[in-house]
């Protein structure tokens, strides 16, 4: 074989190719146009989170002296990140041209964003009353010259950086007054912080069939006379400016802390932790750049990276749809579960038969209805369930609570770890423990990442257990854009051994095995190991061997090179990968029986699947794991066997939707260029086809 830098792709390089199929997404036409700036607003937030995490791990391999070849894909630290920085920068500028487009395009629809130079007069006492009233209130303004550093700036937050220019006639009285010196220098320097707790766009009055919409950090460079007004200055310019800070939790080895204690004193940290990326306005003057990055103490330039008029463009996620329902995707109603919904319990239906969720198709509502049932139901004693996210308002939270108020012993094994989502859970934590819900906050090492419940229920004076096993987070508000699979079960096997897995974190010392799940960190590495190493051996009998597999990334090393030894056994392997994959198909002698694609689309796909042919007889997983050396190895994580025949089938043929994407299906290859796959077959739209798909079953 060749060397190690041809056999993967980097994941960093491969992520951001990810972001850039998002960012295919706002430019494309076919996409309501603002959807379109909300896709602009995902990519940004995207690339935060990517500094945040990603490109601070490296940035601490490359200060450690460490070259990190092996985890970098062969790739030197210091070279790698500048490569991010320079792709970043191009992605950078791309999406700004897209901005200018899509803002092109909403003036033909009579929607208009304006800048702080196009407001007439009418609007302008819109906006000098809304400044006053809402905005002027909540502003924080700070004056730089006579500090000897910068406060600390908070992370992702976007700070308007001001410097203006003193009349000569104004410099020695006003100067010693304010700020305390005889300094007869005439520049000053100040930073207003945008505020996080108000709307970034301000919908302003509608002139006939006009709509106009106008940005905070505009509204603000309008009303900055009033600001300033106490001074008497001659010019004043104004820049954004953004800093993103290292993200990564440095948890304490303090005994007499609780977890809650250590895990939310660590996120407190992450204001003062170190920054890692520091974003400007292109325009700004280079002696104010200077000004601020001496302040900052930024010497290394490897991740200062000019940008447009405008930072935080997450905030697009949020753009205001101004009642025009034809600028947006058209809403779906979620499809209910046949046989599953509709009046009667839960549990006995369950009883007879597995069932499968697949949101946002099909409604998360019966996640709720389980639980509510579970909270009243004199015959049940107990609920076990895992906790990663939760909505901001959680009716699964409300229903334990409930539970426990009827006499349940209710068990949450609640991730304190969550990636960005830890004060929440902190909230949760604290708010159920206080309800009086038994809380487990996991294993040392390893975070809980699977998503699992079971009850234990009375009946004719024994123990009888029903549950649910989904690859995604029980969260009400992430089902309406997560693609997800939820089996609901009453097959006692699987379910006495998602009771061991929560035996295991209350006792992580014991080593349960299992017949059926795939857990992780002891068994999936290996029972996925046994399920390839039988397709080549059908392979090397002439048999029929295939390998199917859906997730959000692929990037273990062990897992990748015993995916090119089934290809050059002749397994034929298919993969849907959302984001990372450090995978190289179709390359002679290495992978060329292996073939991959990717699905950016409305929703955000997320479910993992694993199809195994078996020689026809196809073995079939759904789980809470991408192939990722962290779920493989530092999690704990669950995949859960399908064996009712006609959900193994319905997931197969939710798999040949997706395979079959002519339109919103990129192809990976190694050039990573998201080419768009594209073939003679009919168009498949594989979302809209997937609810057309439930909708006919519906009818049928």
């Amino acid at each position: 074989m060749e060397s190690i830098k041809n056999e993967y792709v980097n994941r960093e390089i491969s992520w951001l190719q990810f972001n850039a199929r998002v960012l295919q997404e706002a430019a494309d036409k076919t996409v309501p146009l603002i959807e379109r700036l909300r896709f602009l607003g995902i990519f940004s937030n995207n690339l935060d989170e990517f500094f945040k995490v990603r490109y601070a791990t490296v940035k601490r391999i490359a200060l450690a002296g460490k070259k990190g070849k092996s985890v970098l894909g062969g790739i030197p630290a210091e070279d790698l990140l500048e490569e991010i920085t320079q792709i970043v920068i191009k992605q950078q500028a791309d999406s700004l041209n897209i901005l200018k487009s899509i803002e092109e395009e909403l003036k033909a629809e009579q929607i208009f964003i304006i800048n702080e130079n196009e407001v007439s007069v009418s609007q302008s006492e819109f906006l000098k009353q809304y400044f006053s009233e809402k905005v002027s209130p909540a502003l924080m303004t700070i004056i730089l010259n006579e500090l000897d550093e910068l406060p600390n700036l908070k992370d992702s937050a976007a700070y308007l950086a001001i410097k203006f220019v003193l009349k000569e006639e104004d410099k020695t009285n006003r100067i010693t007054k304010i700020f305390g010196g005889t300094s007869k220098a005439n520049i000053k320097y100040a930073l207003i912080e945008i505020p996080k707790t108000m709307d970034r766009f301000i919908v302003l009055p509608n002139e006939g069939d006009k709509q106009y919409i106008i940005v905070l950090d505009d509204l603000i460079r309008h009303c900055i006379g009033n600001i300033f007004s106490i001074f008497d200055y001659e010019s004043l310019s104004v820049h954004m400016i953004k800093i993103t800070r290292d993200a990564e939790l440095d948890i304490d080895n303090d005994l007499s802390k609780s977890f809650i204690e250590k895990i939310s004193n660590s996120v407190k940290g992450r204001k003062i932790s170190e920054p890692v990326r520091f974003v400007y306005d292109k325009e700004i003057g280079k002696d104010t750049l200077k000004f601020l990055m001496d302040k900052m103490g930024i010497v290394n330039t490897d991740s200062v990276i000019p940008g447009g008029r405008y930072h935080n463009r997450r905030d697009y996620m949020n753009f205001p749809s101004l009642g025009r329902t034809d600028l947006l995707y058209k809403s779906y109603t979620p499809i209910e579960v046949e046989g599953l919904q509709g009046q009667g319990s839960i549990f006995e239906k369950i009883a007879v038969k597995d069932y499968l969720q697949h949101t946002p198709y099909h409604t998360f509502s019966n996640v709720i209805k389980f639980l509510r049932e579970a909270a009243l139901d004199p015959s049940v004693k107990s609920i076990k369930i895992t906790v990663y996210r939760l909505a901001k308002v959680s009716h699964i939270a409300s229903s334990l609570i409930n539970a426990v108020k009827n006499g349940k012993r209710v068990t949450v094994q609640i991730e304190l770890q969550a990636r960005f989502d830890e004060e929440a859970n902190i909230k949760y934590a604290e708010l159920l423990q206080s309800e009086g819900v038994n809380l487990i906050f996991g294993i040392p090492g390893l975070k809980v990442h699977c998503k699992v419940c079971v009850i234990e229920r009375i009946e004719n004076d024994k123990t009888k257990r029903y549950g649910f096993i989904s690859t995604g987070n029980f969260n009400e508000s992430t089902a309406k854009v997560y693609t997800d699979f939820t089996l609901f079960t009453a097959n006692q096997e699987i379910l006495k051994e998602i009771n061991k897995v929560f035996n295991f974190f209350e006792a992580s010392y014991r080593v349960n095995k299992y017949k059926h799940l795939i857990v992780s960190p002891h068994y999936t590495q290996s029972s996925l190991t046994k399920l390839i190493d039988n397709e080549i051996e059908n392979a090397k009998a002439g048999k029929e061997a295939f390998i199917k597999l859906k997730m959000n990334s692929m990037t273990s090393y062990q897992m990748i090179d015993k995916l090119y030894e089934a290809s050059r056994a002749g397994v034929k392997i298919q993969m849907i990968i959302r984001g990372i994959c450090c995978l190289i198909p179709g390359v002679q002698g290495m992978s060329e029986n292996i073939e991959v694609i990717s699905i950016v689309d409305k929703f955000l796909e997320h479910p993992r699947l694993y199809i195994f042919g078996n020689n026809g007889a196809a073995k079939i997983y759904i789980s809470s794991a991408d192939w990722m050396t962290r779920n493989i190895d530092n999690r704990v994580e669950v995949g859960c066997p399908i064996y009712d025949e006609d959900i193994k089938k319905e997931l197969l043929e939710m798999f040949e939707i997706g395979w079959k994407d002519n339109v919103k299906a990129r192809v990976f290859s190694d050039k990573q260029d998201n080419e768009y796959k594209r073939n003679d077959e009919p168009e498949v739209r594989s979302q809209f086809a997937t609810y057309d798909y439930y909708l006919a079953k519906k009818l049928n």
